[in-house]
């Protein structure tokens, strides 16, 4: 066992940085940072992100994607800005669910743009009274002829204004009367459909919204894998989609950290720097403990993930304890600044409403804690 991260994985890192430093954060500081991007400053991102060979690293670099280990990807996704990362997270983890439940021509017409980052995708499950149960969707698709009739209505999608390409799990009702989920792609283009904007308390830059359909008609050769696969893929991406989450979280605790560092060393208070001070230096040892072990914890459910072995259970205990470690850690920084960390000057109030996001995204903390408590036991407490 060894904590130590490879040669090969510092160079990637280091080199995700910069291109974050030097590319990407000029492109965001260029526009409002409480309104959602332009979809020109957006193309110019994932055009960079594209060219890192971010866009795709769970497809096979013989499909056009990264092929990169679970592991490596994560380590470099710390280190992009958390509504990138959340982005980036959200339309490539769509592709991989294209890829994954596509026929030969379907990844012909699909995936090109959105591989080299020339369109946006999203994936739509979630609905305005339907969030971790996803057997309980009432978004419908029904057949006639030729054409697949889709609606309902998909709230809190990433990309959801921007996305050229909607992957959409709908029920879809047998002559039983059972229904199965199953996957439509829907193309913007072709079947127009309405996506509003949802204001919310951070990660202010990106696209967080909703999708709503009305008998809106796709070609039935948009249908994706057969009816009942869509519930198993939606568990195998969230396996990764969770630490994925809680690295975003590490990412702003570190930020966070940094600043509270600095700061302590220059702030005099009692004649001498309140570094000095046993209570700040407790805040300062209790912040790098949150950021170390949340993204120790995030590795081991990505090296899982890599291993082949079951991650269900260690991934949602990999969000959980991120997402609740590093809010306390960003608020444990600004209470560091005292009144500075409740201004604007500093960023901090920034940092803590952007990390307090993550805690929704795949899965709630409430949801994790019970998946993981039925891989300890065996028993499931919500089903």
């Amino acid at each position: 066992m060894n904590f130590q991260l490879s040669s090969e994985q510092i160079l990637m890192r280091d080199a995700t940085r910069r291109m974050t430093e030097r590319d990407i954060r000029p492109i965001l500081e260029a526009n409002d940072p409480d309104q959602p991007l332009p979809r020109a400053a957006m193309l110019q991102i994932y055009a960079l992100l594209a060219n890192h060979g971010l866009m795709a690293p769970r497809v096979p670099a013989d499909d056009g994607g990264g092929g990169l280990a679970m592991l490596d990807y994560g380590i470099m996704f710390e280190q992009l800005p958390p509504h990138i990362a959340i982005s980036l997270m959200g339309h490539e983890v769509t592709i991989m669910r294209l890829h994954s439940e596509s026929t030969p021509e379907q990844r012909e017409r699909f995936l090109p743009d959105l591989l080299a980052g020339r369109k946006f995708c999203g994936t739509g499950t979630t609905e305005p009274d339907v969030g971790s149960n996803p057997r309980e969707i009432k978004a419908r698709v029904r057949r006639e002829g030729e054409e697949l009739v889709i609606d309902g209505r998909k709230s809190w999608i990433t990309n959801a204004s921007i996305a050229d390409i909607a992957n959409v799990t709908c029920q879809e009702i047998e002559a039983s009367g059972r229904g199965a989920l199953r996957r439509i792609v829907v193309e913007r283009e072709h079947s127009p459909f309405e996506a509003r904007e949802i204001p919310v308390l951070g990660l202010n830059q990106g696209h967080l919204g909703e999708w709503v359909f009305e008998e809106c008609r796709v070609p039935a050769s948009n249908a994706l894998g057969e009816a009942g696969d869509a519930a198993r893929l939606l568990t195998l991406t969230w396996n990764v989609n969770r630490p994925l989450v809680g690295l975003a979280a590490v990412g702003l605790a570190q930020r966070a950290f940094e600043a509270a560092v600095d700061y302590a060393g220059v702030r005099h208070q009692f004649g001498k720097p309140i570094a000095g001070h046993q209570l700040v230096q407790k805040n300062l040892a209790d912040i790098e403990s949150a950021i170390v072990s949340s993204r120790l914890l995030c590795y081991m459910a990505l090296d899982t993930v890599d291993r082949g072995e079951r991650a269900n259970g260690v991934s949602a205990m990999a969000k959980r304890h991120a997402t609740t470690a590093c809010e306390q850690a960003v608020s444990l920084a600004m209470h560091c600044h005292g009144a500075m960390g409740i201004g604007r000057e500093t960023g901090l109030e920034r940092l803590w409403r952007d990390v307090r996001m993550l805690a929704v995204p795949d899965a709630t903390n409430e949801i994790l804690t019970l998946i993981q408590g039925r891989e300890i036991t065996g028993q499931a407490a919500f089903r």
